[in-house]
Formats: C-alpha cells, structure tokens, sequence
C-alpha cells in the first residue's frame, strides 16, 4: 500500500486530509422496502405512495426480501461480514418529507459489518500501486420523500415518491488521504454495486449519493473534528467539496479558529461549502428497535443462494482479460463499465474458432468503436455494431480478407448501414488481393512513372521505399495485400 502524498500547505506548514464516505445507494427493486408501492424514477409526484408510506394509522411494514438479498450480495462483493442476525431501529427525528416522524435504519446490528475496497492509485496503470480502504458496514434504511420549492411562490410541496425506497447506506473508514483517493473509491464502489445489479449508480438521477466527511490535521496527529457534506451526486463534486472544504478548515485552524461538527451543502455553481446545521450525534435521533419488525434472521441456504447468483466482479474480470493478452490499461478501461463488460465478453465468445486474438480486439474497441460511437453521441449499449459482427470484421483482417485500411472502410459502411462486414465485402467488391501478378503490374508501372524518386533509391535514398509502398496502395484502390506488396516492392527496387 502507497500512502498518500496530498498536502495542503498552510502558513504553519503541511496538513493532511482524513477522509470518510457514507454512500447512499437506492436498491435495485420494484417495490420500496416495506410496502409494495413502485420505485420507478420520473414518476408524477405523489403516484407512488402506499398507506405504509403515507404512515396512515395503523399500517403496519412488511420486509421486502428482495432488498436484504441485494444488500446481502452487495456486502459478499466487497468480502464484507454477513450478519444472520441484524435488526432494525428507528431514527426519530420530523421533518416534512418524513410523515412517520421516524426512519427505519439500522445502528446497533446491522445487517453486513466490516469489508474492504481496493483501489487503484493510477488511473493508467491497474497493476500499479493499490490501496485497501475499509468498509465498516452497510445497513439497510429507508428513504425520505422530497420538498418541492419551485412550484408555488409562497409554499413548499411534499412529493413522497421516494419515501420507503430501500436504501443501502455504505459508511467507509476514514482511510482516505486524498481527493483522488475518494474519486477512486467512490468509482470503484459504483462498478461493483452495478456489476452486482444491486444499483443502477446513477448519480443524476439520486439513486447513488455521498455524504462527505473532512477533518484535517498536522501529519501523524490525532485526527480533528469533522464536517459532514450532504447529498452530494458526483465524483467530481465530492473531489470538489473535499478540496475546499479541507482548505477553508486550514485557514480557520490556522487564523485561531476551531472546526464545527456540522453538516453542510456543496454548491456545484460556486465549488463552494455552506453551513447547513449542526451535526447531531446518535443519542440525540433516540434510536431504539422497531417495535413493528421482528429481527432478521438469515438461513445458510439464503446465504448460498446470494453467493452462487455473484456475477464475475471487476477486479477478477481485469485479471481475466490481462491473462488473455490484454495491456493492463486496455483490461483496465474494458472493465469499468458493467455494459462494455458485457459487450466485449460477447466480442470475445464470438471470436472463438477463428485467428483474431483478443488483444488485437481489445485495441479495436478501445480505437475504432469507442472512437466510432464518441463521434455519434452513442454508448456501448447503443452501438450500430455488434459483437458478432465486430468479431467477423476481426476475423477477415485476421485471415488476410481485409487490410487496416481496408477493414475502417468496411466499418464506417456497417455504422451506416448495419449490415455484416462479409456482406459488404461480397457487394463492394473490398477484399484484400495477394495476387503477385496483379501487383507486379502496379509496381511496374509505379515504376516507370516515377523516374527520379527510382534514381535516388538506388542511389541509396531508402527512406523513399515508403513512398513506393504508398504509391501502389493508392494504385490498387488501397486492396492489396501490403505484406505482397513489400516483398514485391524490394525485389523490383532491387532490380
């Protein structure tokens, strides 16, 4: 593990940032966490919302098992403590969006302890230096509603859509020491909850929020008080708030001031923090079990079962791919998304049987398609191309059909038209031709038309052998076999 070397410099000297995340992520379910009501996102206000989630007398929550076995397997993903017996608490304090007066968390047993989540300090280098950041536990809760203030000049509106919707809350160890560190923790988390299916990670959409926790201090002190920012809904803005808010906590401390436990609010427009409260502590929420739900108590066969249904996670897919012949970066780049994940696993399975290797396919990918689908506005589960008929493109340039130039001709013509690369080859008349006596004759006419450039070659300027290369290409309509043309090409120079 490389320790971190992110400083900030004050007029005292170097201090150092502590980081932690609590990360909310909405489980992946079609029904909220004790009703039965939808989780759908964009629906009209207040269409979404059962008497349990309205806290209408007498309504009583019923577990959506669907929800603990998402958390379940979220927590086996990152080596997390299962635990068989957890309980949920309530979390008592009023707001507006909140009609029960209470949350229904869990503080005390939660239902997974303590993982880790290794990442990468260099973005461009997978294999390069790594850091385990420790996961203390993930709970399951429950989600508030949302206050509406742009609807009515005077009055807030209450849209309780979201209220019940099942929430993992992920709180990490403050083994974070930098903005970068966060950044690759909180991607890392992402790709693992999306591989996993247990969260979709969108961040825009509020189904995956951090809450940031900062404090600084002098390097190899004690740690200092901490501020908490709320709700905040990208990776680049918790770097943001992370490098603000451990500079404006220097220039309190070093102007004599101390920090506040609070919490505050991340301005995307300014990059700024503001004070939004001071921060409680647990005793002041009250919490104690819910008298409405019976502990969970989790068998051996469920347990099983969450394990069995894990998909191949990122980490054990890169390496996967790496053995395959892939550069770490290219394995790297393939497995950060679950969708370009899936899009070059079918790549590889239908390259089977045929002589493309996977490295030659993996630096297509990451050149020609991802270029192809950036000049589209298109991602990968968009693509015009599939992996079949990517792999059959691959494979005529593998087999001599096609050459470089050749194959981004054919390519350009499947994005515009979707049909297969064999077929356009057929109806274009684009394969690739090593026939010697065609190109003997192209080269003797390259030849003769090009007098003085023939003079200095043999006169010992053999940089202009790139030039004749060029020449016949251009003469055959780019379709010759360009190893047939070399050797031809010296044996006629040679003369």
């Amino acid at each position: 593990m490389t320790e971190s070397t992110y400083r900030i410099q004050g007029a005292t000297g170097e201090w150092e940032v502590v980081i932690g995340l609590e990360v909310h992520a909405q489980v992946t379910t079609n029904a909220k966490l004790f009703s039965g009501a939808a989780t759908a996102f964009g629906a009209e206000p207040n269409t979404q919302v059962s008497l349990v989630d309205a806290a209408m007398p007498g309504m009583l929550p019923v577990p959506n098992m669907e929800c603990i076995r998402q958390a379940v397997r979220t927590g086996m993903a990152i080596d997390a403590q299962i635990n068989k017996w957890s309980r949920f608490d309530r979390k008592n304090y009023f707001y507006a969006d909140l009609p029960q007066g209470y949350q229904i968390s869990q503080l005390y047993h939660p239902l997974v302890g303590e993982g880790a989540i290794e990442i990468s300090l260099d973005e461009k280098n997978p294999d390069g230096p790594t850091k385990s950041i420790g996961v203390e536990r993930i709970h399951v809760e429950q989600d508030a509603g949302k206050l509406m203030h742009d609807q009515h000049p005077t009055r807030s509106y209450v849209d309780l859509n979201r209220s019940g919707v099942a929430l993992m809350e992920i709180v990490s160890r403050p083994d974070m020491r930098s903005p970068a560190e966060a950044g690759a923790y909180l991607r890392k988390l992402r790709a693992i909850l999306r591989y996993v299916g247990s969260c979709d990670g969108n961040m825009e959409e509020g189904s995956m929020r951090a809450d940031v926790n900062v404090s600084v201090r002098k390097v190899g002190d004690e740690f200092g008080t901490r501020t908490e920012t709320k709700n905040v809904n990208s990776v680049r803005f918790v770097m943001a708030a992370i490098e603000y808010e451990a500079k404006r906590q220097v220039a309190v401390l070093e102007d004599g001031g101390k920090i506040v436990q609070e919490t505050r609010l991340f301005n995307v427009e300014s990059g700024t923090t503001r004070s939004m409260r001071s921060k409680e502590d647990a005793h002041d929420y009250r919490y104690f079990p819910d008298p409405d739900l019976l502990p969970l108590e989790l068998t051996d066969a469920f347990l099983e079962e969450c394990r069995a249904s894990l998909p191949e996670l990122p980490d054990a897919k890169r390496r996967r791919y790496e053995a395959l012949g892939l550069t770490a970066y290219n394995a790297g780049v393939l497995t950060a998304e679950v969708e370009t994940a899936r899009w070059f696993d079918g790549l590889l399975d239908a390259l089977d049987g045929t002589s493309a290797k996977p490295a030659q396919a993996a630096n297509w990918v990451a050149a020609e398609l991802f270029g192809a689908l950036n000049r589209l506005g298109k991602d990968i589960t968009e693509s015009p191309v599939s992996p079949a008929q990517a792999a059959e493109l691959l494979a005529l340039v593998a087999d001599g059909t096609l050459s470089g130039s050749l194959s981004k001709q054919v390519f350009e013509i499947m994005l515009e038209t979707g049909d297969g690369p064999s077929k356009i080859v057929e109806e274009r008349g684009l394969k690739q031709t090593s026939d010697t006596g065609a190109i003997e004759a192209v080269i003797a006419e390259v030849l003769e038309k090009n007098p003085n450039q023939l003079g200095q070659y043999r006169a010992g300027k053999e940089a202009l052998f790139g030039f004749f290369v060029g020449q016949t290409m251009k003469a055959m309509g780019g379709k010759a076999n360009p190893a047939v043309v070399n050797d031809l090409l010296k044996r006629a120079l040679a003369g």
